[in-house]
């Protein structure tokens, strides 16, 4: 598989640390609010990173974040009268509701900045101890110039960086430099904290996740993962914290997914145009959300608006029909039947784009081309042997992309199912008069019924 690696450059074939293991960390909420749409494409993209490696038999061992502990906790904590913990129990649950309904699979490890203090407290003394860090106005400073590759993930020089662009990282003349952040903040009257060599404080942000990932990925890993935005500082942080302490490459692949636009403006509390998932959810229903992020190549900027979700509930549709026409035709197919070369055909369609750097975009043309041949086969008669595979095909690839996990299997109660036997009985019988009362009957009901030559088809309406 090759990786658009944001560290080269260039698109690298993946060679995992350990053969047929990775180790990917990919960083997660801040949760003092519910996560909008932005937040929303690294967590379905990677997650289709993961289920792809796993489905090509990769052990992936994936650990993805919760910042539990930062200025945007505190003030929500503040404005609301509760505490930091409180907010961030009831957000992080606000995000599985999210998640949950957006199918994105549980990490191996979701660990919270706040269980990991001991370790963060550990990488700061580390860099305390070979002069990478040191202590200011309560604070403590990382001494980016010292480091000799800082700016090496995002590809400027170090004095074309500007100090203090994270709004989390205070900027103060307490620093020896205006290019140094912080690792540890001194505590504030109100403010939960925790002891340290230091003084009663809280880390900083970049800090957390340089602990989080080294305590269960170890001191080097495969992949790195999160948005365009977190190239500089949050990533070019990270890489100088970890190497300068561990002595070793922090991270040997950093891929970094593209922004989201609204009607093709930058998404924006100030423009009036910043949607929530949940936002989106009640409107669409997730399952669209989560196709139109992935429809698109992972790195390209993409366009949210109602027209491309409206659309992509119409592909969807044309997903869960394919399916519906398979579990007919496995009910109703004749036996027998040989199984038609274009499933390996499209199946290694859907692997040669993926394999290119994760492109979902390709990947998803290949399952819809295997729709159509699965379509017309059926049409034309195919039987169980051939039927089977295709249900096969089709909830391997969809499963890969996460996709057609909102499947009605329901059952027909008893005197529906009476009424459609009825119908039959009296169209073999030429009786198209009552059939079609029947047939209005059940339309009635809130049942469609569909002729066809493997027998009678039925959808909710």
């Amino acid at each position: 598989m090759k990786i658009f690696n944001t560290l080269t450059r260039s698109k690298d074939e993946f060679k995992p640390i350990t053969e047929g293991e990775a180790k990917i960390y990919a960083c997660g909420p801040t949760v003092y609010n519910y996560i909008h749409i932005g937040n929303a494409r690294p967590l379905c993209v990677f997650d289709v990173l993961r289920r792809y490696l796993e489905w090509r038999g990769v052990k992936v061992t994936f650990v993805q974040n919760f910042t539990d502990i930062d200025d945007k906790l505190i003030k929500k904590a503040n404005e609301e009268g509760i505490t930091v913990l409180e907010v961030a129990e009831r957000y992080i649950a606000e995000f599985w509701t999210d998640a949950k309904g957006l199918n994105v699979k549980e990490a191996t490890v979701h660990p919270r900045a706040t269980e990991n203090i001991e370790q963060i407290q550990g990488i700061i003394s580390a860099l305390m101890e070979n002069g990478y860090a040191y202590e200011a106005g309560g604070d403590v400073y990382y001494r980016a110039k010292k480091f000799k590759d800082y700016g090496k993930l995002s590809h400027q020089p170090l004095e074309d960086l500007e100090a203090g662009a994270s709004e989390r990282v205070d900027s103060g003349e307490v620093k020896e430099d205006p290019m140094d952040f912080c690792l540890w903040k001194g505590a504030k009257p109100g403010e939960l904290f925790w002891h340290s060599p230091w003084g009663d404080g809280r880390p900083g942000w970049h800090i957390e996740c340089s602990a989080m990932a080294g305590r269960y990925l170890g001191k080097t890993i495969d992949i790195h993962c999160g948005g365009l935005d977190l190239i500089f500082p949050h990533h070019e942080n990270e890489i100088a914290q970890s190497e300068a302490a561990n002595g070793c490459e922090f991270s040997h692949y950093w891929m970094h997914n593209g922004f989201i636009n609204v009607d093709n403006h930058k998404m924006s509390k100030s423009l009036n145009n910043f949607f929530t998932v949940r936002d989106v959810a009640e409107k669409y229903g997730y399952e669209p959300i989560r196709y139109f992020l992935i429809s698109s190549h992972y790195r390209s900027p993409i366009n949210y608006s109602a027209e491309i979700i409206e659309q992509a509930k119409n592909s969807l549709e044309r997903l869960y029909t394919c399916r519906d026409n398979i579990d007919f035709a496995l009910k109703n197919a004749p036996e027998g039947g040989e199984v038609p070369a274009f499933i390996e055909e499209h199946k290694r369609e859907f692997i040669d784009a993926m394999e290119d750097d994760l492109n979902t975009a390709d990947a998803l043309a290949a399952v819809f081309m295997l729709v159509r041949d699965i379509n017309t086969a059926i049409a034309n008669g195919a039987g169980k042997t051939a039927v089977a595979a295709f249900a096969e095909i089709f909830d391997s690839l969809t499963g890969v992309l996460g996709l057609v996990y909102n499947r009605n299997t329901e059952n027909l109660d008893a005197e529906v199912e009476a009424l459609i036997a009825e119908r039959s009985e009296a169209r073999r019988r030429k009786d198209f008069k009552t059939a079609d009362e029947i047939r209005d009957k059940l339309k009635d009901m809130g049942i469609i019924l569909e002729d066809t030559p493997q027998g009678v088809k039925w959808t909710r309406s």
